[in-house]
């Protein structure tokens, strides 16, 4: 479904069910999500309560308990969950559609009583480009976060910091934590692009040394890979530009002096991946033309023997005539020399060396691995 036919949806949908929450259409989760891991943060300048949540009712427990609460759910494949936490916290259904679709682009959407944002993070696994959708929701006291697995993420450093109470996290409200976590993914594309660059100079130098088909494989996949994360980080600027830009409930002004930093951020990233796509498309060129040298070096080599082999053959092949000396003094007398089979073999190493010479002269072979140079001279 196309972004245009999805808006003329949520705005149908919306004029004739204002606010409504309590009975969301079913949204089906994709076959290959993980069950929901729930945990939760309830947390203020003084207290940190954080808890695994076995089931939607714990949650209860946690409203109102703290300035800020913060539910992060790993695994989206029970939607039965899914709608609990959306009606526990008044979210918008078709919001909860996005988060169930996995194909989302970085955007962020306002619903009344809350703002939905979508992201998404990247990480490489055994030297393989994973891309995952991480969905948020911002409201007065709360911060819910969606994500597709569970496991190591980008966003552990924010639990790390909250756990330690390093800055003005512990002390900041909701919007406080939102810029943290978008923080965090955005900065997750770096040590990414990192490993990229150090591929790019792995590759460059393996394209000058021994190109086969295997660096040129690999470069294939760094486009490629190269390719997936610019479609994935594009959108995230007009995302967050957003957020710095127009006035939102839950986002106070200083949060969104800070939020500037993320779109810096999200410049330089765009700028880096757009240097290493030219990049890996002159390194495609350059294994190209690896390839293409090392051809010419064969051939010259090749040529290089037969043209030494061409002379010789044609004296092999003067004395592989016999003719008959009994009948002319002119029919080869060589045939009856004493020396005539030294003197073939000399004659042959004569004009091999005054070959091998002329082509060392002329800077076809030996002077720093045989340049090409020499042709014009």
């Amino acid at each position: 479904m196309s972004n245009k036919h999805r808006k003329q949806k949520r705005r149908r949908w919306v004029e004739r069910h204002p606010g409504a929450t309590e009975t969301p259409p079913k949204v089906a989760p994709e076959s290959a999500l993980s069950p929901p891991l729930i945990s939760a943060f309830a947390y203020g300048p003084g207290e940190l309560v954080e808890r695994q949540i076995h089931s939607v009712h714990e949650l209860r427990e946690f409203l109102n308990r703290c300035p800020v609460l913060w539910v992060n759910v790993d695994g989206l494949a029970d939607h039965e969950v899914i709608q609990q936490i959306g009606q526990l916290f008044g979210l918008h259904p078709l919001a909860l559609e996005d988060v169930m679709h996995l194909h989302q682009r970085a955007k962020i959407e306002e619903y009344g009583d809350n703002t939905f944002v979508t992201a998404r993070m990247v990480q490489l696994v055994e030297e393989r480009l994973e891309t995952e959708q991480i969905s948020f929701f911002l409201g007065r006291d709360f911060v819910l976060t969606f994500q597709e697995r569970p496991g190591k993420d980008c966003i552990d450093t924010v639990r790390d910091r909250l756990r330690r109470g390093l800055g003005r996290l512990r002390t900041g409200g909701p919007d406080v934590l939102l810029y943290h976590l978008i923080d965090a993914v955005i900065d997750g594309y770096f040590p990414v692009l990192e490993q990229f660059g150090e591929r790019l100079e792995e590759l460059e130098e393996r394209s000058t040394i021994t190109p086969d088909q295997e660096v040129l494989q690999k470069i294939h996949r760094l486009k490629t890979d190269l390719l997936a994360i610019r479609r994935a980080i594009w959108p995230h600027r007009e995302m967050i530009n957003i957020l710095v830009r127009d006035e939102n409930a839950f986002i106070k002004v200083e949060t969104r002096l800070f939020l500037r930093d993320c779109y810096d951020h999200t410049v330089q990233l765009i700028d880096l991946v757009e240097t290493y796509r030219e990049l890996a498309a002159d390194l495609r060129d350059l294994f190209l033309s690896s390839v293409s040298n090392r051809l010419n070096e064969v051939i010259k080599v090749l040529t290089i023997i037969s043209t030494i082999f061409l002379p010789l053959t044609f004296i092999v092949g003067i004395y592989g005539m016999n003719f008959n000396t009994e009948k002319s003094s002119w029919n080869m007398p060589e045939l009856n020399w004493y020396y005539g089979y030294p003197f073939a073999y000399a004659l042959m190493a004569v004009v091999t060396a005054i070959l091998l010479g002329f082509f060392y002269r002329r800077g076809w072979i030996g002077r720093g691995g045989g340049g090409t140079g020499g042709y014009g001279s």
